[in-house]
């Protein structure tokens, strides 16, 4: 597995995936940095937790699910082209750990993704002087959170990445449900069952947001991303197992 996921590495490790990687985190922290330089310190980290709401609805609302979509597309994208599964496939690798692998990079792409966003807030409360204590199990929280809220994403893009041959199609596909966001986390009936929302409902700190599908539990959440990630890596993986190439 190690081997392999080395090899997967490999593939993708040019200087695209280090943009793809930093884009949101730094577009985030600069909307983060316009709306909290003159917020100054606050009491019990409430102006860490403003800056983190700021940065979460852009990041997690649009480009976190959009980036899922990109990199489940990048990971698949060799061996579509000229015969890739087959060479691949042909190897002393089962088809599940070549799947898993896969889908493990792409959480690790999305890790990488939501590590640097925290540094980056970090970075702004450290230099506009947001003061103490740092609310760090929140922060950690929504970080940890989005990651998790990606899962169901990542499995179903990887579905979709490895049954289209077109590294078009997914992306353009995955565009066109991460644009209703904003008008399906307004739905506290919806909200929380669209996978493309839930990395926003899980960064979002507790208390921030009221309407919608944001007044869903923690718990609820987490229930409804854990049943929809097992739904949609299983039939990914069935899917897969049976692919002609």
């Amino acid at each position: 597995m190690l081997r392999m996921l080395r090899s997967e590495w490999l593939k993708i490790r040019g200087g695209l995936i280090w943009l793809l990687i930093g884009v949101s985190p730094i577009i985030a922290a600069l909307s983060g940095w316009l709306s909290s330089k003159e917020a100054g310190d606050g009491a019990d980290g409430v102006v860490w937790l403003i800056a983190l709401s700021i940065m979460s609805a852009l990041h997690a609302m649009l480009f976190l699910p959009l980036l899922t979509g990109v990199f489940s597309a990048l990971v698949c994208r060799y061996e579509h082209a000229s015969g890739g599964w087959k060479q691949l496939l042909s190897l002393p690798v089962s088809r599940s750990q070549v799947y898993m692998t896969k889908f493990i990079v792409i959480m690790m792409l999305i890790g990488l993704v939501q590590l640097l966003f925290l540094a980056l807030l970090l970075l702004i409360g450290t230099v506009l002087d947001f003061g103490a204590p740092i609310p760090w199990a929140k922060l950690l929280a929504s970080i940890a959170g989005g990651w998790v809220a990606c899962l169901p994403l990542a499995a179903l893009q990887l579905a979709v990445s490895t049954a289209w041959a077109s590294f078009a199609a997914p992306l353009a596909l995955n565009v066109i449900f991460t644009i209703p966001n904003m008008l399906i986390a307004n739905s506290a009936e919806y909200g929380p069952y669209y996978p493309w929302v839930q990395p926003m409902l899980a960064m979002i700190p507790s208390g921030e947001m009221t309407f919608g599908a944001f007044n869903v539990s923690a718990v609820t959440l987490f229930v409804i991303i854990g049943g929809s990630f097992l739904l949609f890596f299983v039939g990914g993986w069935s899917y897969f197992s049976r692919k002609p190439v």
